[in-house]
């Protein structure tokens, strides 16, 4: 996205940016984010490891990855809502330019929801169960934006209607309401304050194939028309596909490969990148046996060196048991860190596993089901 671009953005914010905000920096700029839990009787787990990505104005990024990964980790350590026993060791996460790593609880309260929300999942217990929907969605523009009871609850009825929700559904309580219509209100809820980047942590979940359709399809076009930034956690492939311009795959705490989703998913570099692809159903591909990855996640209170994937990795070689991949940044917008790609390789498979069919544009994933048919 270009400079004038993100400024036409954030020109149709409603409210100001933020005074501290740096002209031409980009939405989101995270480097080197590391994030440790506190473990009783025991060592600290670091969920998350020296992760870095960047996020422009109006662009969507997909976190996939096996559970544990570290995806939720890394989207709460943005607006600093960690458990109690988690916090962030070391690293930047910049917003507009500003730093939000070193700011204090009280300083917090300025970004979250107003420039960073979060669509949590499982509506239904993220849902307060014993107030109104309409209330819940006015709360945010009351205690953030400093409106009047009245006024906070007429835009609550607005956002309701924008998200395809009858306005007079505004005084229903969250179990008189669908399962769609319950995720529906927490796209509202998040959209409240006008939001630079809205975080969906798997905002599909327990919902069927119809109703996923749906909440995609309006988070596409909130995107479009308010021109929000979305940062999208799932499992579920075909969801990036649909909805996201780049993907970021995360394993054992540390980003494995991250570029542009058609790149990406139609020629994976990393072994940990193909294996998740092969292991999605195509309804385009001849009938076969799905793929798997053998083995289990590491423990990350002792974490294996060198490359954490090599212990589950076909195409381990003695180098990656005994030091950690280099990040290798590539033409076509894709970085990846596997020993396959040493520095400087820029689409060199290392000898002897070209055969293999891994990096370099050599494996073909087959596209993803999309109703959209993007990759």
């Amino acid at each position: 996205m270009t400079v004038q671009d993100a400024a036409t953005l954030r020109a149709r914010r409603q409210w100001p940016m933020p005074k501290q905000a740096v002209p031409g920096a980009p939405l989101l700029e995270v480097e080197d984010l590391s994030v440790r839990f506190r473990m009783p009787g025991g060592p600290s787990v670091k969920a998350v490891d020296g992760v870095s990505f960047r996020l422009e104005d109006g662009e969507a990024m997909g976190l996939a990855g096996e559970s544990g990964c570290g995806k939720t980790t890394t989207a709460l350590s943005l607006v600093r809502l960690l458990p109690a026993n988690g916090r962030i060791s070391s690293g930047s996460v910049r917003l507009f330019g500003i730093d939000l790593v070193p700011k204090t609880e009280r300083q917090m309260a300025r970004y979250r929801w107003r420039e960073i929300s979060m669509v949590f999942q499982g509506a239904m217990n993220a849902l307060n169960p014993v107030k109104r929907v309409g209330d819940q969605i006015a709360e945010p523009i009351e205690i953030r934006l400093g409106q009047p009871r009245g006024a906070a609850q007429k835009r609550a009825a607005e956002l309701l209607d924008l998200v395809g929700i009858p306005e007079k559904r505004a005084s229903a309580y969250p179990h008189e309401l669908s399962g769609g219509m319950r995720q529906r209100a927490m796209i509202a809820m998040a959209l409240a304050c006008d939001p630079a980047l809205v975080i969906g942590d798997e905002p599909t979940t327990a919902l069927d194939v119809m109703v996923q359709a749906q909440i995609l399809a309006l988070l596409e076009r909130l995107r479009r028309d308010l021109g929000l930034s979305l940062m999208l956690i799932t499992h579920d492939l075909s969801v990036i596909a649909e909805t996201c311009d780049r993907v970021m795959i995360m394993y054992a705490g540390r980003v494995a490969e991250e570029g542009p989703v058609r790149r990406l998913f139609s020629a994976p570099r990393h072994p940990y990148t193909a294996k998740l692809l092969s292991s999605f159903p195509n309804i385009r591909a001849d009938r076969r046996t799905l793929d798997t990855i053998p083995g289990s996640p590491p423990d990350l209170r002792k974490p294996p060196p060198g490359c954490r994937f090599a212990p589950r990795c076909a195409h381990a070689m003695p180098v990656c048991t005994e030091e950690a991949p280099t990040e290798v940044r590539f033409a076509d917008g894709v970085r990846v860190a596997c020993h396959l790609f040493p520095p400087g390789a820029q689409g060199v498979v290392a000898s002897g596993v070209a055969a293999s069919g891994i990096g370099g544009g050599l494996v073909r994933a087959a596209a993803l089901p999309s109703a959209g048919g993007r990759p």
